[in-house]
């Protein structure tokens, strides 16, 4: 395949400018830059979901021009977006033959070959789930299998780990060997420098929407990979100064939380579950997604209604509070899913740095809303917050993941929060914000800022908490110290294995109920 001066305008904006790529068949080609440097925009023109303005793309020595993605998908491309194309709505069956249908079918023949694809891969997909009920990682699988049962042999996987455990990472970076010795071509997009020169065969380096480099792996490091993106040294989040006071700031007891299923079968996804954070503390929570992590977040928001337990909040009982007064009360949110929860995609961004903050200052004044001040004040952040757009009348739409993700951390910031809950604060941001997002909770912590922080990357997890404990099936169910535990010993004790560096949990009562050793190697 071969991209000879990709260039694509966009009003205000070139999201990419005379691009030249080449890569070969039966390799993964990792390519790798800052947020907004234009990688998103130039996969959806080989996807066919944008026509470049200049430029020419060849596949297999043929010239193409893609009308739309079906034209893509009929040279055998395939596209795994960030942010998931999915109808929620529907069963994974549904979805995964919707737009297919004369393929297999959409019956028994197609859910066997949807099986035949899950087992093969090892992706698990269960084709009779509702995509409402399934977690992140599991709606991931679902894109993957999706590309796989229409026949691609180029797989595009934009940020394909952001989600996964060590193990897991280690499972699809096995699945991508394989598809690589079997000809197929992988696109990795990735933030993830480290795994980028694990798996790829070569890599290109895009910055502000142009090639600054070609690579290979055995001959780079993630530091000059780091300095080719963004002209700084790969960051650390490591840090074992305490801040933390004797003062709780959140406190929950005995928390407890069922849902019911497609089916109508009701389960518990919360058991027991009782923690305390104090003024200065980052509290991180471990566990594989689909555990109960966002159902945690949830119910500490007021999103979801528990059976039973108390929510406190800086000495205040809060359990029966709505979401908008624990805002006003001072709890921040950086939502796991920042498309469901974080934004409105449609509207500009000032309206955006508004959104979940309506009665406060400097967006309201009195009972009304003070539009300049909140545009004024949107400005200021994108500007401190280095949000890459072309001013803020812009839809939020129109923002690479990365920054959009720049933009809910510095609303929530903005307001000076006594309690910042946040699920994956840095997912699909580049190295340069990510050690920005990690210094503005190290400042924040020092002032007295407590966290409770859920995230997939193992390492920020170990780097920036003070206290860690494990989520599993609903339930904490170990602590760990920061500074003795590794990220692999951590990932398989998210996984139910037992660790040296791990304490059992004072309110893990399954543990006391049921074996360990019937828990091992598995996970919800």
């Amino acid at each position: 395949m071969e991209l000879r001066g990709i260039t694509k305008r966009f009003p205000g904006v070139v999201a990419n400018h005379d691009i030249d790529i080449t890569i070969h068949r039966g390799t993964v080609h990792a390519l790798v830059g800052e947020n907004g440097a234009g990688k998103s925009t130039l996969m959806k023109i080989l996807y066919g979901m944008q026509k470049p303005d200049e430029g020419t793309i060849g596949i297999d020595g043929d010239q193409v021009s893609f009308h739309s993605p079906a034209d893509a998908i009929a040279r055998g491309i395939g596209m795994v977006h960030q942010h998931f194309m999915l109808a929620e709505n529907l069963t994974v069956l549904e979805n995964v033959v919707l737009g297919g249908e004369k393929l297999h079918g959409i019956g028994a023949k197609a859910r066997a070959e949807i099986l035949k694809i899950s087992d093969r891969y090892g992706l698990g997909v269960r084709p009779d789930v509702l995509v409402e009920d399934l977690g992140v990682a599991d709606r991931q699988r679902v894109e993957i299998l999706k590309v796989l049962y229409r026949g691609a042999r180029t797989l595009i996987l934009d940020e394909p780990t952001a989600v996964l455990v060590p193990q897991e990472v280690d499972a699809l970076f096995d699945n991508l060997r394989e598809l690589k010795a079997e000809g197929l071509t992988v696109i990795f997009i990735s933030h993830k420098l480290g795994e980028v020169l694990s798996v790829a065969d070569d890599i290109t380096v895009i910055r502000r929407g142009t090639t600054v480099a070609s690579v290979v792996p055995g001959e780079t490091t993630p530091k000059q990979l780091a300095e080719l993106m963004v002209g700084s040294e790969l960051p650390s989040p490591q840090t074992r100064e305490s801040t933390v006071t004797d003062v709780e700031m959140l406190k929950v007891e005995g928390l407890r939380l069922t849902t019911a299923d497609a089916e109508g079968v009701e389960r518990t996804v919360l058991e027991d579950v009782s923690l305390t954070i104090h003024k200065g503390e980052v509290l991180g929570i471990a566990g594989v997604e689909g555990n109960g992590q966002a159902e945690l977040v949830e119910a500490i928001m007021g999103m979801r209604d528990p059976d039973s337990g108390i929510i406190t909040l800086d000495g205040t009982d809060i359990s029966h509070l709505p979401t908008r007064t624990r805002r006003e009360d001072g709890i921040g949110y950086i939502p796991e899913d920042r498309h469901r929860h974080g934004l409105l995609l449609e509207a500009p961004l000032w309206e955006n740095r508004i959104l979940g903050h309506v009665t406060q200052k400097p967006n309201a004044k009195g009972r009304l809303l003070d539009l300049k001040a909140a545009r004024a004040d949107t400005e200021r952040i994108v500007a401190e917050y280095d949000v890459r757009t072309p001013g803020i009348e812009v839809t939020a739409a129109s923002l690479s993941g990365g920054n959009q993700q720049k933009l809910i951390f510095g609303r929530e910031m903005s307001h000076h929060p006594k309690l910042l809950i946040a699920a994956h604060p840095t997912r699909g941001v580049d190295v340069g914000a990510q050690a920005q997002i990690w210094d503005q909770i190290r400042t924040a912590r020092h002032e007295g800022l407590a966290v409770l922080l859920i995230s997939a990357d193992l390492d920020e997890l170990i780097g920036l908490s003070d206290c860690l404990r494990v989520m599993y099936r609903g339930r904490l169910v170990a602590d760990a110290d920061p500074a003795t535990i590794t990220p692999e010993e951590l990932g398989s004790a998210m996984t139910g294995a037992a660790s040296g560096h791990l304490t059992h949990s004072d309110n893990d009562s399954a543990a006391e109920q049921e074996p360990r050793s019937s828990q091992e190697g598995e996970s919800e």
